[in-house]
């Protein structure tokens, strides 16, 4: 969305928002530098640093740092590499089949991967993914979750939840409005295409092959893999300016990657794979911060934070599981963290050389006044057209009590247009002071004082956010392989489905628990169902 120099173009339209398949369609952690400032274009100084993003373990991993002899060997039936929402929901699932004695492993000083959240004074905020929207009947996996969670009870859904409303707005021709409907329907051409787009969607929606999660219908492959959103638009002959921005915009939200790179597949999935309706999404304060807590609360006990797994190697049946200062026998192994980290450190794992990862900024922004406004009231979702970045979400959206005027607002902003590595390059070597500009710049279109109001501007790199679903990806080998693992090692993460989303996350995460315990059923009294 905009690398190597300060903007480049973001793709068809030129555009870039944030959030997802709702309404229309259906702390900052250890700091990695010093403090520092900047005096905005003649405001006041505003206050900030970059929030540690474990790339320092990263690259050690990355440059086959050599290991010491472990201080600690551990003989323990299950390792689970990753303390993201896959390595939590696996932990989680062990708990609820009875089976205790296992241990999470997390490279970062904190758990919770893409999920984690921050906290100050105002109250907490989302450091990455801020919702889930309300799963499907179909969607037992995450239903049960929640039941576990109390935010769903004898099939109804806590309020406190459910997002308030006001949900979403755009920003376009100098005002807010509310959603994204008179965006897309502007002009006749647009409500004519928008109309035969919908008809698409419903014909794709009935055919079952788009779920989430994947597991529970979706086809291994697909014809629509095989080419890019962007031509399928053009075959379709759907044209309308606000209509391709509105898929380029899906691309870049859920997969950071323009449509003319995404899998048509991937592309149609954000439209297609949710329920025409729902009430939601769900989001909390913290936004899916909320949920790594809660599943702390029932796991953390045995997850081990700063522990960065540095080699697993095969030793007959079992594995040997290598970090920096301990050495864990394992019987089984669930691979929870991103998979390209695999390909460094497990022994016989496959290439993964067409694997990419798009890069993402996310950027906390403290309000000590609200900024101007012009037309629809402030929502929890707020977009601007023609911006480099994904918009932002509001912290003190759902709580009851604020703060006065202040607030925290989460700044998201992927950065595709450039190879991955291009944008690793960009996004890493940008200084602090260069970025919260640019994220300042891009508010500035829709809130011309908001200089004014931040006080502070805290930023938080990923490297690598989430696995492009370019086309391609469904039938690539290297992912048939490790879906097929018949151990020690069983793989569960996000990137094996392509679809960076919470409900994927968690159910690759299970699935690989389930093989594991069918492995350990039988001397451990675990079962795997």
């Amino acid at each position: 969305m905009h690398p190597v120099a300060p903007a480049i173009a973001a793709g068809e339209g030129a555009v870039t928002m944030p959030q997802s398949r709702r309404a229309f369609l259906g702390a900052v952690a250890g700091a990695s530098a010093a403090l520092v400032g900047l005096s905005c274009k003649g405001g006041p100084r505003i206050a900030g640093t970059f929030a540690d993003d474990g790339g320092a373990a990263g690259h050690l991993i990355r440059d086959g740092a050599t290991l010491a002899k472990p201080r600690e060997r551990r003989r323990v039936p299950l390792v689970i590499v990753g303390g993201g929402i896959a390595g939590l929901s696996a932990a989680w699932w062990c708990e609820r089949q009875g089976m205790r004695d296992f241990v999470v492993l997390e490279l970062e000083a904190e758990a919770g991967g893409n999920a984690r959240a921050g906290r100050n004074d105002i109250g907490a905020f989302p450091w990455g993914a801020h919702y889930v929207p309300v799963p499907g009947k179909r969607a037992t996996l995450a239903r049960a979750l929640f039941e576990d969670l109390g935010v769903l009870r004898d099939g109804t859904w806590d309020e406190r939840s459910l997002c308030y409303a006001p949900q979403e707005r755009l920003f376009w021709r100098g005002r807010w409005h509310e959603g994204f409907e008179s965006f897309l329907l502007d002009a006749p051409a647009g409500r004519a295409e928008w109309s035969r787009f919908s008809e698409r969607l419903a014909e794709l929606r009935a055919g079952g092959g788009f779920t989430v999660p994947l597991s529970i219908g979706a086809p291994a492959s697909s014809p629509l893999d095989s080419v890019t959103f962007s031509d399928w638009l053009e075959r379709e002959g759907f044209r309308s300016p606000a209509l391709r921005w509105y898929a380029d915009y899906a691309c870049r939200d859920d997969y950071g990657t323009r449509a003319v790179d995404t899998s048509a597949w991937a592309g149609l999935h954000y439209f297609a794979a949710r329920e025409h309706e729902e009430l939601g999404p769900l989001t909390w304060p913290s936004g899916n911060g909320w949920i790594v807590e809660r599943l702390l609360e029932r796991v953390g006990d045995r997850v081990r934070t700063g522990a960065a797994v540095r080699r697993v190697t095969l030793s007959g049946s079992r594995a040997v599981v290598r970090t920096a200062t301990a050495e864990y026998r394992a019987d089984a192994v669930i691979w929870a963290a991103p998979i390209f980290l695999a390909a460094h450190m497990v022994q016989g794992f496959p290439s993964t050389a067409d694997v990419t990862y798009a890069p993402w900024l996310v950027a906390n922004c403290v309000l000590d006044r609200w900024p101007e406004d012009h037309g629809a009231p402030a929502a929890w979702d707020n977009t601007i057209v023609g911006s480099p970045g994904l918009g932002y979400v509001v912290s003190t959206h759902q709580q009851v009590a604020r703060a006065g005027d202040r607030s925290v607002w989460t700044y998201y902003r992927s950065i595709p247009g450039v190879t991955p590595a291009a944008a690793r390059r960009y996004l890493l070597r940008t200084p602090w002071h260069d970025w919260a500009d640019l994220v300042l710049d891009d508010l500035e279109q829709a809130h011309p004082d908001i200089r004014s109001c931040v006080s502070r501007l805290d930023l938080r790199r990923y490297g690598h956010a989430m696995a492009r679903p370019v086309p391609g990806f469904l039938d690539a080998r290297w992912r048939r392989t490790l879906q097929s693992s018949r151990g020690p090692v069983w793989y569960g993460h996000a990137d094996l489905g392509g679809i960076s989303i919470f409900e994927e996350a968690q159910d690759r995460g299970v699935s690989a628990a389930r093989k594991a315990l069918d492995r350990l059923a039988g001397a451990y009294g675990a079962s795997g169902a």
